[in-house]
């Protein structure tokens, strides 16, 4: 909305700067004190670079209206501050209160300056809260889009971090599943293993599922696309953790697993890989020395490496 009275607000402004300062900042520095990591030289920097910004704007022309071109650097520079403000973990509200206090320091000087002026005063109280209400609008916005986005990009870590792939031995890789598999999920797990693939040249891969809770058509696909994109790649997988429930559900379904190998467990899931890669387990010979009642050599478990 375009209003008057801009040059009359930055001439207000730049006489009273020091007296605004000092009201709003004690505003500001009881906000940031309870969310830490602002410290007061930063926030009297903040204020001036605001106010100067603001000023030259309002110097321009006489009509106010913040959405014209001439706002471009204030509107830039609140952005700045609403996106650092969202990563500290201030609130919408807080964030706006570094526009809204100014409200009552420039209404008092308005009420002083043009006590003997009401209709001027109450056209530059009109014009100065259509103006800060715009601008702390406009941080709220950009709040929002901000935590939009580092949730965003919490939950992709999340994913990343949820899905390693491990090398449980030279060919054999291990990826272990918790939680939900959801279409979004999939891709970074199908992701995953196929680059951990790419990078051992592995031939076995192990999907673990024991701590996936519920397996539905949806995940049942979403392990049969996996297994056909490691294939592709020259990788068998063999999924584990199949549980009595889970392998009744799966039956119900009808979901034709018969071309993959499955497990109960990520142990017996791990002897077959080491079968097929041409190795096998031992058990270890009875030892003497303070262990075991004879004296033979402890046997490597693993024979064939």
């Amino acid at each position: 909305m375009e209003t008057l009275g801009g040059t009359r607000l930055a001439q207000l402004f730049n006489d009273r700067q020091s007296e605004l300062l000092g009201e709003w900042i004690a505003q500001q520095y009881a906000i940031a004190s309870r969310r830490g990591g602002v410290a007061e030289a930063q926030l009297r920097n903040q204020f001036v670079q605001f106010v100067a910004l603001t000023c030259a704007a309002l110097s321009a022309s006489d009509r106010v209206d913040f959405n014209t071109p001439g706002w471009d650097e204030v509107r830039g520079f609140l952005a700045e501050v609403s996106a650092q403000r969202a990563r500290q973990g201030f609130t919408p509200v807080e964030t706006a209160m570094f526009v809204f206090s100014l409200k009552e320091p420039l209404f008092s000087r308005l009420r002083v300056e043009l006590l003997n002026e009401p209709a001027r005063l109450a056209e530059l109280i009109w014009t100065v809260s259509t103006l800060l209400d715009a601008l702390g609008l406009y941080t709220t916005e950009v709040y929002q889009t901000s935590r939009e986005q580092v949730i965003v990009r919490q939950q992709q870590e999340l994913l990343e971090l949820s899905t390693p792939v491990v090398q449980l031995w030279e060919g054999i890789l291990a990826l272990p599943l918790i939680g939900t598999l959801d279409s979004a999920r999939t891709q970074v797990v199908m992701e995953s293993l196929l680059q951990k693939i790419v990078e051992t040249g592995a031939a076995i891969a192990i999907i673990d599922i024991t701590g996936v809770p519920t397996v539905d058509t949806l995940v049942a696909q979403h392990l049969l696309k996996t297994v056909a994109a490691a294939r592709l790649m020259g990788a068998d997988c063999i999924i584990s953790g199949i549980r009595p429930q889970i392998a009744q559900t799966i039956v119900h379904l009808g979901v034709n697993l018969s071309n993959v190998i499955t497990k109960a467990t990520l142990a017996d899931a791990f002897v077959v890989a080491l079968q097929r890669m041409g190795k096998s387990l031992q058990v270890g010979a009875p030892r003497t020395d303070g262990a075991g009642a004879s004296g033979a050599a402890p046997v490597n478990p693993f024979s064939g490496v």
